[in-house]
Order: C-alpha cells, then sequence, then structure tokens
C-alpha cells in the first residue's frame, strides 16, 4: 500500500470519518445513520478511498463482512487524524471560551451504576459537549483507547497491568452479597465468601474482569463460586437479582442506584475484606485533549465514595 501519511493530504476528512464511522458500527446502514448521510453517499466515500489507495478496503459480499488487510491499515491511520482533528477542534475553541465536541467513555459493566456522579457534573460545566458511554470490558478499553477509538475508560487500576495510559483512582470497590431476606442467611450482619461460595448464584461472565477478582477471592479461600447463571450484561444480573429469588456478589455501589430490592438483604463480605480500586485512564499524550483534560478535572472533584454511603449492613 501506497504511504498513507502522503495519501492522507489528497484524501478528505470527511471521507475518513466515514470509515471510522463504519469501523466503528460494522454495518453500513447504521455508519450513514452515525455520519447523517444516505448509505450511497457513505458507500461512494468509501469507494473513493479504494480508489486513491489502489486497493479494496472491504470484505464485500450481500453485507458488511469486515475489512481487507489494506483497510485495516487505513482504518488504524484514519482514526488516530479523526480523533486528533477533534483534538485540534477542542483546542480552538478552547481559545474562543468555548469547549464542545464529543467525548468517548468506555466504562467496565460494575461502573455504570455509577458513571452518572462522573459525566453530570462535565455536562452541567459545558453543556455543548456530547457524551458516548459504552459498557467495554477492561481488555476491550486498553485496546480501543490504544487505537483512539475511545476516550477516557473507567476501569480497575490494580487488578490487572495497564500500559500507555495516565490512571486516576476515584473510589474502591467494595463486595456485598444480595440475597433473599428469607434465606438461609436471615438475621446475619455478613457472610463469609467460604458461604457465599456455596450459596447459588447469578454472576457476570468470566471474560469480565469483576468476575475474575471475584473467583480470585474465591479461590483465596479454596473455593469455586456455584453460579448458576452467568451474563455480560449489568441489567439481565439485576433482572435475576430483583425477583427476591436469586443471590448475587456485587460491589456495594449498585445498591446507590438500585437500591436492595425488595425480600432482599445485602450483606458485607468478609474473611477476606477485599477492596479493587476503580479509576479514570485516559491515553497517555501530550498535549491532552481538552476534553479529556475537563473530564479529568470533574471527575477527580467528585468523592464518589462519600456519594455512595453508608454502606449497607444488612437491612431489607
Amino acid at each position: 500500500m501506497r504511504d498513507a501519511a502522503r495519501l492522507g493530504f489528497h484524501m478528505q476528512l470527511r471521507h475518513l470519518e466515514y470509515l471510522v464511522a463504519l469501523g466503528r458500527e460494522g454495518h453500513f446502514g447504521r455508519a450513514a445513520i452515525a455520519c447523517r448521510v444516505s448509505q450511497s453517499t457513505l458507500s461512494a466515500a468509501i469507494r473513493q478511498l479504494e480508489g486513491e489507495i489502489g486497493a479494496p478496503l472491504i470484505e464485500r459480499d450481500k453485507r458488511f463482512k469486515g475489512f481487507t488487510a489494506e483497510g485495516r491499515v487505513l482504518l488504524a491511520w484514519a482514526t488516530r487524524v479523526v480523533s486528533e482533528r477533534a483534538a485540534l477542534d477542542q483546542q480552538i475553541g478552547l481559545l474562543r471560551g468555548e469547549l464542545a465536541g464529543a467525548l468517548a467513555i468506555g466504562v467496565v459493566p460494575t461502573a455504570l451504576a455509577t458513571i452518572g456522579l462522573l459525566t453530570t457534573p462535565l455536562s452541567r460545566a459545558h453543556p455543548n459537549v456530547t457524551l458516548r458511554i459504552l459498557s467495554r470490558s477492561s481488555n476491550e478499553i486498553q485496546r480501543q483507547l490504544d487505537e483512539f477509538v475511545l476516550d477516557i475508560g473507567i476501569t480497575y487500576l490494580d487488578n490487572e497491568p495497564l500500559h500507555g495510559v495516565n490512571a486516576y483512582p476515584l473510589y474502591a470497590e467494595h463486595y456485598i452479597l444480595l440475597t433473599p431476606a428469607r434465606g438461609p442467611f436471615r438475621g446475619r450482619k455478613s457472610v463469609t465468601w467460604r458461604e457465599a461460595a456455596d450459596t447459588p448464584l447469578c454472576l457476570l461472565t468470566p471474560d469480565m474482569q469483576n468476575r475474575r477478582i471475584l473467583d480470585a477471592i474465591f479461590a483465596s479461600v479454596d473455593r469455586v463460586p456455584n453460579a448458576h447463571a452467568e451474563t455480560n450484561s449489568v441489567m439481565t444480573l439485576c433482572s435475576h437479582i430483583r425477583t427476591g429469588v436469586w443471590s448475587s456478589v456485587l460491589p456495594d455501589n449498585f445498591l446507590w442506584v438500585f437500591g436492595t430490592p425488595p425480600g432482599m438483604i445485602a450483606l458485607p463480605l468478609v474473611e477476606p475484606e477485599r477492596t479493587y480500586t476503580m479509576g479514570v485512564v485516559v491515553r497517555r499524550q501530550d498535549p491532552v485533549p481538552p476534553l479529556v483534560e475537563a473530564f479529568v478535572e470533574a471527575a477527580r472533584a467528585v468523592d464518589i465514595a462519600s456519594e455512595i454511603k453508608p454502606r449497607p449492613r444488612g437491612r431489607t
């Protein structure tokens, strides 16, 4: 493939934006809607890029199947170009006294319950900023920060290695057992991890970092959790808990947004008492885009630990 940097001077920025949208959506129709153009306009722009590159960019069939090797190289470059152009627009806007633009935030599922505590102050301070908040695994957050797909990540800081990012702690994640009030732990003030392991549980799937954390804690007391149901959806998890039949191990920040469901009790997990740090991660770059800097500043001003207190002590 010819040198992409040289070709970039001839390529139209909006065509690169269409390509990035297609990579993000994986579908011509959805990408066109995201770009607010017709599908034929988007397809024509992709064909023009193919003419400039001199090679197919798309694996074509009756529907979008993916990118060719040339397409993947151009997509990676285009994503960086579009991201850097957005940062330039933000810097120019800031000089004029107005911060505007779009911010893509990837959040691990267990932090979604309290993400509003971070985004609301930013939105109040900068009403012209639009937010795209996406549920992502910790591995996806790292990869999509590397690929300039995400601007911000909310993820665990101290369980699995992070690279190429600056990290800012937010709060310590404490763990509770949500369990039926009429079940075997009725009247208890806490539950041990060994006891919780033998309880039929609904948990997140093992590809989620929260589940890997829980499995490691259970393993430290020589137990494997009795998972009767697994899901990669926080909404599905909460739906099961809401029935008052299932038990689950969750971070206590879930109670801030959902409360303790009727017929359930929330008991702190002990022996051992473990916490893990949730925080903001941003791509290490210079200069830092103004929107990213504004988000970090707003997030660090919020005392999430105080917001989600008091911790549950077995109340129904």
